[in-house]
């Protein structure tokens, strides 16, 4: 098991750079979680490069407007990557071929439309049928996968491949709700012997794609900063970066009140569950020092 700390000043000699998660990191969706701006600008004053990371289907721009919206000084940040930007270049830049029509599954159609502006030659379709591809970039908080089984089913026959731009299969929501999350549809469609070209955490293309706008730093100086082992700690750890993993964040039910020995075989029973690895260092949540503790 990693170090248990307190703050990020305890380690702030092992990094250079730290990637941040957004949700269960930073908010919860609604509000900042406490400590975030005290961190954020002990960051700042301590000279880290600071970069943003997330499995938001989105594009980065209406991401770094979210972050602004809460008060985070988006402007420290030196990169703002997400899985939904990563994808849309990689599309524009004929990295990722063959997908001229994309048929959305967007929390609301207006998530897809800003999405696919600026994609010459590739369209957003209402049908299956003149789909070369399903794009899941986003479900409604309340969505139950039982209601795209129809989608599934039509898609498997159809033998529709699936880009999804956001692996996360839950997300955090205040008072610790979790809702299911586009990762988990996707899942579902590759579990049934559906084709899924992933983009987003843990899989390496957003973890380079991070890297090279951040001029390529070294990888063993780079902290991840993450509450999903499956996603943030994993992807990291492939890629060689350092991660600090955020107990009260996608985990906080199965890992409040545990303390010592209980709180090491919990995160080990956890990362085995996840098929990841243990984690470098954790926190219970993102805070510079020990005085901005929370009882």
């Amino acid at each position: 098991m990693g170090k248990h700390i307190t703050g990020l000043e305890e380690i702030e000699d092992h990094f250079d750079v730290v990637v941040l998660d957004q949700w269960g990191v930073l908010h919860d969706g609604d509000a900042l979680y406490p400590g975030v701006l005290e961190a954020l600008a002990r960051l700042t004053n301590a000279g880290k490069t600071i970069a943003l990371l997330s499995n938001s289907g989105k594009r980065a721009a209406p991401n770094r407007e979210r972050l602004a919206g809460f008060g985070i000084p988006v402007e420290a940040m030196e990169c703002i990557m997400t899985s939904g930007e990563a994808l849309w270049h990689d599309l524009a830049n004929g990295v990722v071929k063959g997908f001229d029509h994309l048929f959305p599954v967007a929390a609301t159609p207006e998530d897809a439309i800003a999405w696919a502006d600026g994609l010459d030659g590739i369209s957003l379709v209402d049908t299956l049928a003149t789909a070369d591809a399903i794009l899941i970039m986003g479900l409604p908080d309340d969505a139950e996968l039982s209601s795209y089984q129809g989608l599934v089913d039509e898609a498997l026959a159809r033998r529709v491949p699936v880009l999804c731009a956001n692996p996360d299969r839950a997300s955090p929501r205040p008072g610790g709700r979790l809702v299911v999350a586009p990762g988990a549809l996707a899942a579902r469609y590759e579990a049934a012997g559906g084709r899924v070209i992933w983009y987003g955490k843990p899989h390496a293309r957003v973890f380079e794609a991070t890297a090279q706008a951040l001029g390529n730093p070294k990888q063993d100086r780079i902290l991840m900063v993450g509450d999903s082992l499956q996603h943030d700690v994993a992807g990291a750890s492939a890629a060689g970066w350092r991660t600090l993993f955020v107990r009260d964040g996608l985990h906080a039910q199965s890992l409040a009140d545990k303390r010592g020995g209980d709180l090491d075989a919990q995160i080990e029973k956890l990362a085995s569950n996840d098929g990841a690895p243990l984690p470098d260092y954790t926190i219970r949540i993102l805070q510079w020092g020990v005085e901005d503790a929370r009882s």
